[in-house]
Order: C-alpha cells, then structure tokens, then sequence
C-alpha cells in the first residue's frame, strides 16, 4: 500500500514538472525587444470630441466645452464668430424660425453674437460633451430641462460675464458675447466623449450603400424657413446665411437629423407655441460627406450618447475628422433635398 501511495505521489510530480515546462514557454523563440514593448510604447493621441481632429500643440484646452445660442435671422444678423465654431446645430424655435447652438472648444472667440436665449432642445444638443450653455436667457421651462439634464448654463439674465450691446441693433437683437470672458469663470474639466463615431486616423471611410454624388440642398423646418447650402472649396456652406462678410461656417460634414418634436409647454411674448425637438433615440437621417450624401438611420441612446449612423444595409457610418454642421428638424414637418 505504502509502495502504491508512492507511485502516486511520484506521478502527481511528474505531472506539475511538465505543466510548468510548458506554461515556461518550452521550445518556443523569445520575442523581440520591439514586439514586448509595443503595448508599453504605444502612444494615444487625443483628439477633439466635436471635430475627431489632433488637438493643436497636442495638449487638448483647459476650458469645457461650450454651446451658445445665435439669432438666425436677418433681424439678428449678421451673426459674429460662428465660423470659428467647431460643430454648429440649427433648431427649431417658435414662429417657425430657426436658432442656431454654435459648440466652441479649440477657439473661444471674444465677439459673438447676436447671442439670444435658451430652449429646451439645447439639452440634448449640448449633453453628448457635457457642454456649458451661454444664453441671454430663458423661460422656466426651458432651464428646468436643461438644469434636469446636469448642465451648466451661464446667461446675461444670471449675471453671466461677458455680455455687451451692439449699440447697431436692438433689443433682443443686440447682445454681444466674450466668450474667453466667461471661460474665466469656468472649471476646468476632463476630456468629454466623441460627439460621433469618428473615422480612425489614417483611414478613408469606408463607401455607405445607396451613397449618392450631390452638390447643393437644402433643408426645411417650416413653411417659412428654409436653409440652402452649396459645396464650395473646403466643404459646404449655407447659401442664404446671415454671417457677417468673411465669417461664413464651412462644414466638412453635413448631417440633417429627423427627430420628435413636442410642445415645450409655454409661448413666446408673440404667443407663439414653443417647440421642443428632443434629440434622443433613433430615427432617421442624411450624411453628407465631401460630396456623397447617403440616407441612414440615427442612433442615440439617452441624451447624452455619441451619435452613431448606419446606411441602409445597417453597416456603420462613421464621420470624418473635422467641422461639422447638424440640421435637427422635426421628423413630422422637416425635409432635406440634395442633388
């Protein structure tokens, strides 16, 4: 019996001696010095989360990001500095006009403007970067919805920094904006997520099904507010804008965004009922790149989730590096034409 236990005992160590020979490696080559350290060596470059472009200098800013509020329309105009937006949306407000929510990051200008007040829609435009909202103001409401979603909001009506009158126009038309004045008064934060779901540098992204070549559109919100854009050299740019001679957005990327549409509970001093475009969910859209246009369907999850595109064939459809303009219309009473 003793000799038994032996036996067993000394096949157990056999055993472990071979396991250990080959979890060692055994009779396999040693990796090269470069192949061992390529994940210790690797170097991750940061990039914007509104354009998917390096940081310039290669240090991303200290300021947060943040979404102000430009009058659309020829009462307003001409609009200052929001060419040097880094992604630009336009929404629907009441009266069946249109306002724009410009995303600044890499460069705060100090004079934009016409700057006029918040609305509702500008939680789900300004939520996928934890962005700060600066506004002349805003009705309850439309705080309320914004404050619910975590954001921070800096407006004239709050004692914000940073706002001056344009003694050419006139009140609600004439507020001026130093944005690096507010930036002052602003913490610092961490990098915030992808807006979209960039192209990896160094790639050509790949060709959508149902791609299409165009050259001109345009974009309905209402029966009274149209928005037309043209391709030009470096993107495209809108045809009957308001911006000041020289300070026209070019967009490397066109995106038109279908989505609900609901009351926001309250009227403009006109009485006009206010709308409220909820940026959140799926629906459906258009994607112009360069240009190809090619119709997808929208995704994003809760308000604050990067947004992501697939083509008809439900393949990802991801947006290359640089500006971006963002037309989010009604899916009931919105349209888009290119051609």
């Amino acid at each position: 019996m003793l000799c038994g236990m032996k036996l067993r005992l000394l096949a157990l160590l056999m055993s472990l001696t071979l396991v250990a020979s080959a979890c060692s490696g055994g009779d396999e080559e040693p990796k090269d010095d470069k192949e061992s350290t390529k994940g210790e060596s690797t170097t991750v470059t940061q990039v914007s989360p509104l354009t998917g472009q390096e940081f310039a200098g290669g240090a991303p800013p200290t300021n947060p990001v943040f979404v102000v509020k430009v009058e659309n329309s020829k009462s307003g105009s001409p609009q200052y500095g929001v060419n040097q937006a880094d992604l630009v949306v336009e929404e629907m407000v009441e009266g069946g006009i249109t306002r724009l929510a410009a995303l600044y990051y890499s460069t705060l200008p100090s004079k934009i403007g016409h700057v006029r007040s918040l609305r509702g829609t500008d939680a789900g435009i300004a939520a996928p970067v934890a962005a700060h909202v600066v506004a002349s103001g805003g009705a309850g409401p439309a705080y309320s919805v914004i404050n619910a979603a975590g954001l921070t909001t800096y407006t004239e009506d709050n004692n914000a920094p940073g706002f001056s009158t344009d003694s050419a126009k006139k009140r609600p038309y004439n507020r001026l904006l130093d944005l690096t004045a507010v930036a002052s008064q602003a913490s610092a934060t961490t990098i915030p997520g992808p807006y979209f779901q960039f192209t990896p540098a160094g790639e050509a992204p790949a060709a959508p099904a149902g791609a299409r070549p165009v050259t001109s559109g345009s974009v309905t919100f209402s029966s009274s507010h149209t928005t037309s854009f043209g391709l030009v050299e470096g993107g495209w740019a809108r045809t009957n804008g308001f911006a000041a001679p020289g300070e026209e957005f070019v967009a490397n990327n066109l995106v038109v965004i279908y989505a609900p549409e609901r009351d926001a509970g309250y009227k403009d001093p006109a009485g006009n009922r206010v709308p409220e475009t909820i940026f959140e969910g799926s629906g459906s859209g258009l994607v112009v790149i360069g240009g190809q246009a090619v119709d997808v369907t929208w995704t994003k999850p809760s308000l604050g989730s990067t947004v992501t595109f697939a083509d008809s064939a439900g393949n990802p459809v991801t947006i290359p590096a640089g500006k971006t303009w963002i037309e989010l219309v009604s899916q009931d009473r919105g349209s888009a034409t290119f051609q």
